[in-house]
């Protein structure tokens, strides 16, 4: 797909995953957005993606994504410089390995994970619908399997499990997609998810206890990032998924995501609690 005149928005691009998307998109030619929470490392990662690409239409907004206010200052500054958006990789997240709480006092793993995609992308949303047709892509993970729903009790407030609170994270990733791609029917808006596979990324840098050791023993057998980036580009630039929306993917193709992820009805009270966690300032 020629993606000379698209720009496309990619959060989490200092490093991993969000990094190679980055300068894939721009060695399409694509108009590259770069948000990053780092400031030096955004800024690294910015001058290597143009030299190694030659692209000069590579910029860099600076928010943490945990913040709702950063969000909505990085909303504010992307459209002070850009008039269209027509490609939003949602990648940015986290694993948390013990309890934190993000600016807002959300439970860091889901005001990071789930929250931060969903405000950034409904305060997109009007440029986005602007600009089609465009693609919304969300960076989910197999792991959404191990979560059954999405509890009542998802500020996990006494019982935390870095893993529990990441899967169900996952799964709001999913649900999220889902949900959007209903509310956009009918309009040149896609919407679709995946899982990268088990990528080697900073995301175990703090691990402790069994997860750290696993890490230490198998982290070898996992992805690369380029290997784990490549679903996200093909979603994001291929012609092959033009129109295709509402989607699980995973190795390029479309898979089956698990069965709580199709449940509309909480889908629908998982939009609303969201809006519900939204913080006014």
């Amino acid at each position: 797909m020629d993606m000379k005149e698209r720009i496309c928005v990619v959060t989490g691009a200092s490093s991993g995953i969000g990094r190679v998307t980055a300068l894939e998109l721009a060695r399409k030619g694509a108009t590259v957005v770069l948000v990053c929470r780092n400031r030096s490392k955004g800024e690294t990662t910015l001058a290597e993606i143009t030299s190694a690409t030659g692209n000069r239409s590579v910029h860099l907004i600076c928010g943490d994504l945990s913040s709702q206010n950063e969000i909505r200052q990085v909303v504010k500054t992307f459209k002070e410089r850009f008039g269209e958006l027509h490609v939003l990789v949602n990648n940015a997240g986290g694993l948390m390995f013990e309890r934190k709480t993000t600016a807002d006092g959300l439970e860091m793993t889901f005001g990071l994970n789930h929250m931060g995609y969903f405000l950034l992308t409904n305060l997109l949303l009007g440029l986005i619908e602007k600009s089609a047709p465009s693609r919304i892509v969300n960076v989910a993970s197999g792991m959404h399997f191990y979560a059954r729903s999405i509890p009542d009790d998802i500020q996990n407030p006494g019982h935390y499990s870095p893993l529990t609170a990441y899967a169900n994270s996952k799964l709001a990733n999913v649900m999220f997609t889902y949900e959007l791609a209903r509310r956009l029917e009918g309009k040149e808006v896609t919407v679709n998810c995946l899982h990268p596979g088990g990528v080697r990324t900073g995301f175990y840098n703090d691990a402790t206890g069994m997860i750290r050791a696993y890490y230490s023993l198998f982290g070898w057998t996992m992805r690369s990032p380029e290997k784990g980036a490549e679903t996200v580009v093909y979603l994001a630039a291929d012609q092959a998924v033009r129109g295709t929306t509402a989607k699980y993917f995973k190795d390029m193709k479309t898979a089956r995501s698990s069965k709580a992820s199709y449940d509309s009805e909480a889908s629908r009270r998982l939009w609303e609690l969201s809006e519900r966690l939204i913080v006014i300032k």
